[in-house]
């Protein structure tokens, strides 16, 4: 392997063959550079997929209402359904074993001034578990605390937007907003994935937006999440008989759509997760196509690379070469191309997609790239390839007798 001779000799063969080199080259190179872009659009597929889901919780589960259409136990039709918080604790009761974070929200656009600026937000009752279901990240100070939830604390965590918009100057933690006449202090500042909609939001405790509500116990929406161990089709289960429990407790039929409505992202997600599985298996059946395709490729050049050198080997056996030196020989120059060639595509399909980034994100391909595991495992596969590419045809003419050889055209 270290013979500085047979080096030598491998190095004047591919001078003297550089078209040959080349063609051999190419094809490894290809390969890999089609597999390698190929499989970092389809991550980048499934990133934008994923990202797709990402605003909120992907197990994220919600709960409002609106009038019944079916008149229902005595119950006349187009009647009002309306949440209390004795109903978020039936929800929250329910199976607590498959929730993992639950949220009230009781909602109401306000006039919010600080100082000489002011403005119409929508002002967000909820509790401390909001921020890990909205997916929203503290810039400063803290979020809401079961503490201000019970006592009723005048406090209020506002988002990036709403700070822009008031707070101009300065940290915002500790100032008061006025809104809509009662004095809350601002103890965080929140930023959130969904964009300017959702920083322009004020978040309080629901205690305290109810009781300013004339001690209302009213509930806009519930949100919950469920434990993610659960499976789409476990979840949906999940979330259906929370609505048959809820229908029955507010006396709506049960055929009723339009009363109490659940909406559960496990339905999205199960038919994302059928699509990302079909990209999946479209694109890993491409790449091996195309890994395939180089492995065939650097086949028929080698045997095209041994037949050619069929008197060459001819020669060496007369004079006493062992078939074992003719097939390591061969081998060697087929290792060598093939590595270089498979690092020179290896290099470029990870500058392409490097130089690709995020401006295909129109065509819904984010941040496409590909993990070292799967490029090392192709690159291995290619090089193993190359390797038995050369030996079969290198060793089938290591046994042809010298004089054969030499008559061979």
């Amino acid at each position: 392997m270290f013979d500085l001779d047979r080096w030598q000799e491998i190095f004047a063969s591919i001078r003297s063959n550089i078209l040959r080199t080349i063609l051999s080259g190419f094809t490894v190179a290809l390969g890999l550079f089609i597999f390698i872009v190929l499989f970092g659009i389809g991550t980048g597929l499934q990133n934008a997929f994923t990202q797709g889901f990402a605003r909120d919780a992907q197990n994220l589960i919600s709960i409002f209402t609106g009038n019944t259409t079916v008149a229902y136990a005595g119950l006349q039709a187009d009647r009002r359904v309306v949440l209390k918080n004795e109903d978020f604790q039936d929800v929250t009761n329910y199976e607590p074993s498959n929730l993992e974070y639950a949220a009230p929200r009781y909602s109401s656009s306000m006039l919010v001034r600080y100082g000489k600026e002011s403005g119409t937000y929508q002002i967000s009752g909820s509790n401390a578990e909001e921020k890990n279901i909205e997916n929203r990240k503290l810039l400063d100070g803290r979020y809401l605390s079961s503490r201000d939830l019970d006592q009723k604390h005048y406090v209020a965590v506002i988002g990036r937007m709403v700070q822009r918009d008031l707070i101009k100057d300065g940290s915002p933690i500790g100032k008061d907003l006025n809104i809509n006449g009662t004095m809350f202090k601002v103890v965080g500042v929140y930023s959130d994935d969904g964009g300017d909609w959702d920083e322009r939001m004020i978040t309080v405790p629901i205690t305290t937006l109810q009781q300013m509500k004339k001690s209302s116990d009213t509930i806009s929406t519930v949100f919950i999440t469920y434990d993610q161990k659960l499976s789409p089709k476990e979840a949906i289960a999940y979330s259906d008989e929370i609505q048959k429990n809820l229908k029955a407790k507010k006396k709506v039929s049960p055929d009723d759509e339009n009363a109490v409505i659940v909406r559960n992202n496990a339905k999205n997600l199960e038919g994302t997760f059928q699509f990302m599985f079909i990209l999946t298996l479209i694109v890993g059946f491409i790449g091996m196509g195309t890994l395939l395709a180089g492995i065939i490729g650097i086949s028929n050049i080698m045997v095209y690379i041994v037949k050619e050198r069929t008197q060459e080997i001819g020669v060496r056996k007369a004079i006493g070469a062992k078939p074992r030196s003719i097939v390591g020989l061969i081998m060697q120059e087929s290792l060598v191309i093939t590595v270089l060639s498979g690092l020179i595509g290896v290099g470029l399909g990870v500058l392409t997609l490097s130089l690709v980034g995020d401006s295909l994100e129109e065509y819904f391909i984010v941040d496409p790239s590909v993990g070292w595991g799967i490029i090392i495992t192709a690159f291995v596969c290619l090089v193993f390839s190359g390797l038995i590419a050369g030996f079969v045809p290198a060793y089938r003419a290591s046994r042809i007798k010298p004089i054969e050889a030499l008559r061979a055209e």
